[in-house]
């Protein structure tokens, strides 16, 4: 069985440069990528700022949702879940998990390192055809000692959560440009990054594989900022997957949505 996957931080809703509301273009633009599971981060669930300023109505349209971000993204052809991390007094915002399986359960775990910083992990069975997927939306922190603790808390919370036979796709903003954690979650859960699979790219970085035949360490994709990548924020790990493509949505019009770029892979169930 393939599925399809992408992972996406859309910056809440609104452009990263001059802050223009953009969920009707995600929507959109998620649908584009015919991905039957989307792993979301800063989603909103409630802003009363944006509804107020971008919620009036131009020739019969509405730039700002009633529903909830990851219901009005999820449409009519996905399943929804939401786990809410970060709250303040106009709304809160989070991950979320679209998926066009039924979602059995979902647990969201607070992660948080400090006070100012509110993290969470988005843990969702999904009945498939194939039997049970569990699904691990994640966001880390911008500070490295923080990052190590909470993957240390993704690693127990797989554990605790997921049997060790099961499929399991683990994705998110980890906000790790050092590739720090990588080895860490390999080691600990028996993943690969979707990325460790793909042939890379035809430039010098390649030399080492394609003349001596000794592949170069893995490396993630370069996903922000989304108008000129550089730094590889954001991963899919996966464990019970053949991966059979991934890839980054590069491009102008992507770069309109959000500070991310979105990865988007396909997998078979092995």
């Amino acid at each position: 069985m393939k599925i399809r996957i992408a992972t996406y931080n859309i910056h809440k809703g609104v452009s990263a440069l001059r802050n223009q509301p953009r969920v009707h273009a995600l929507k959109h633009a998620i649908a584009k990528l015919q991905a039957d599971v989307v792993f979301l981060q800063e989603v909103q669930g409630r802003h009363d700022k944006h509804a107020a300023q971008f919620g009036h109505h131009s020739n019969g349209h509405t730039h700002w949702p009633d529903k909830s971000q990851h219901e009005f993204l999820a449409g009519d052809s996905h399943h929804s879940v939401y786990g809410m991390n970060a709250t303040y007094e106009h709304g809160h915002h989070g991950n979320a998990l679209l998926s066009a399986f039924p979602i059995a359960s979902s647990h969201n775990r607070d992660v948080s390192d400090h006070a100012y910083e509110q993290r969470g992990i988005l843990h969702s069975v999904l009945q498939t055809p194939r039997g049970k997927v569990h699904c691990y939306v994640v966001h880390l922190g911008l500070f490295a000692g923080g990052r190590l603790r909470q993957t240390d808390a993704l690693i127990a919370a797989v554990r605790h959560s997921a049997p060790t036979d099961a499929p399991v796709i683990i994705a998110g903003d980890f906000n790790d440009w050092r590739n720090n954690l990588s080895d860490r979650l390999r080691s600990a859960l028996q993943v690969a990054e979707v990325f460790d699979e793909v042939e890379p790219a035809s430039d010098s970085l390649d030399f080492l594989w394609r003349f001596t035949g000794v592949r170069p360490r893995p490396t993630p994709a370069r996903t922000f900022p989304a108008a000129f990548p550089w730094l590889r924020l954001d991963r899919i790990y996966v464990r019970g997957f053949k991966v059979e493509s991934a890839q980054v949505m590069h491009g102008t019009a992507w770069a309109q949505l959000s500070d991310h770029a979105p990865l988007v892979a396909t997998l078979t169930m092995t």
